[in-house]
């Protein structure tokens, strides 16, 4: 694939597009990467089809897409996870508005365990775990024996915190689970409505470190969990930022920095055009685990000069924070505790210098053109959505989008 095929930038700053690749068509959502014998492999969650990419980037100039593995009909399969040897992919019910017939039930839910040491570009399943109700969403997993899932649970209001046992990955069994009081009885009615009402539910991912587990809850807040007894969880604090801020999805994601006493967390933008409650990243000080108190707020990043619009949220599609590069304690992927990359939806990716937890700035920026093909759903104005990014070891930058294929960029800085 050559960069000649590759999108123009609307805007650039302090980042270089080394590579890109059309992914024949079918847009990508969540990355994952694991590094075998000198070669770099990145997995891709599709968005409008069901299924999963295999690209060689090992030359990211020269992206080599291996395979296309096609996933069960009506499912989302948003997610990928990665490490020691084991690939984990989330099945899960497709909300409203995201697929032609969300009233059907997903051919399958839960996650997928697949083998990847064998051969990292022919995956082979080992396992199908069920949650018994709509799947899982955003789940962690960076090696060993616990993977730590967002998942719903029969008898519970939306995803809560589930632990997997994969000590026999072709047989894994729950080890243990976790819930805000508010969830305790089924859905109500209308409340897969993600962007309206009070929403409380472990969004995901839960990144698991030192016996705590950092849970994104949601309008239930920043939540930090006791986990040394797997099989018992237990509350140790939750940091609510709504109100006033943030969309249904208040607390979208909530990664600890803990050689540093801090976390990063950020909202989903979720409605087009900013209506909604501001959204956010912030710096959370975890120093005291009971008492989490905010530190600063990111910037939020203005138009570029000779911008078409006067703000992002003019310009149509969603605008604010989704997604952080996730470093997951793997070798593989960059490990800087200075830097913080951020996907904003119509703002293209974002970098962000926290050196200063109490200053963070942003130091680069990448805007791709508008796509010119619509292949999804959504946005209903057709513009850049910038959706995930994950950094190797190397500082190759991946960035994914609704309606793109697949950006690889280097920061210069």
């Amino acid at each position: 694939m050559s960069l000649a095929q590759a999108p123009a930038a609307i805007s650039s700053e302090n980042m270089e597009l080394i590579g890109y690749h059309d992914l024949e068509d079918r847009p990508a959502f969540k990355t994952a990467i694991q590094e075998v014998d000198g070669r770099f492999y990145l997995y891709l969650s599709q968005f409008w089809v069901s299924g999963w990419s295999i690209l060689d980037v090992t030359d990211p100039e020269n992206p080599e897409l291996l395979r296309f593995i096609e996933g069960p009909d009506n499912t989302w399969t948003l997610q990928v996870q990665v490490a020691d040897g084991l690939l984990i992919t989330s099945l899960e019910k497709i909300p409203p508005g995201w697929g032609p017939r969300p009233e059907d039930p997903p051919a399958a839910e839960g996650v997928y365990i697949w083998d990847v040491e064998k051969d990292p570009a022919e995956p082979e399943l080992l396992s199908h775990w069920q949650t018994g109700a709509d799947g899982t969403h955003r789940n962690f997993y960076n090696g060993g024996r616990y993977a730590h899932l967002s998942a719903f649970a029969p008898g519970f209001d939306g995803n809560i915190y589930r632990i997997l046992d994969l000590a026999d990955p072709r047989n894994p069994k729950e080890a243990g689970r976790f819930w805000l009081p508010e969830q305790e009885g089924e859905a109500a009615a209308g409340s897969d409505d993600w962007s309206e009402g009070m929403r409380v539910f472990q969004h995901g991912p839960a990144h698991a470190e030192n016996g705590r587990a950092y849970l994104p809850y949601a309008r239930g807040g920043f939540v930090i969990a006791d986990i040394e007894d797997i099989a018992n969880p237990k509350l140790i604090s939750r940091f609510n930022v709504y109100p006033p801020l943030g969309s249904a999805i208040a607390v979208h994601t909530a990664y600890p920095y803990l050689n540093r006493g801090f976390a990063i967390i950020n909202s989903e933008a979720l409605k087009e055009n900013c209506d909604e409650p501001l959204n956010y990243t912030a710096i959370v000080d975890i120093e005291d685990e009971a008492t989490p108190r905010l530190m600063s707020l990111f910037p939020v990043p203005e138009p570029p000069p000779g911008y078409s619009h006067k703000s992002f949220c003019e310009r149509g599609g969603r605008f604010g924070p989704h997604n952080q590069h996730h470093p997951q304690g793997l070798d593989c992927l960059e490990q800087r505790e200075d830097r913080v990359y951020l996907t904003y939806f119509n703002a293209g990716l974002r970098v962000y210098d926290i050196s200063e937890p109490v200053h963070p700035r942003e130091i680069a920026h990448y805007i791709p053109a508008d796509p010119t093909k619509r292949l999804g759903m959504l946005p209903r104005t057709l513009v850049t959505q910038s959706e995930d990014v994950i950094v190797d070891r190397r500082g190759v930058v991946y960035v994914t989008d609704k309606n793109h294929g697949l950006h690889i960029l280097r920061c210069t800085v």
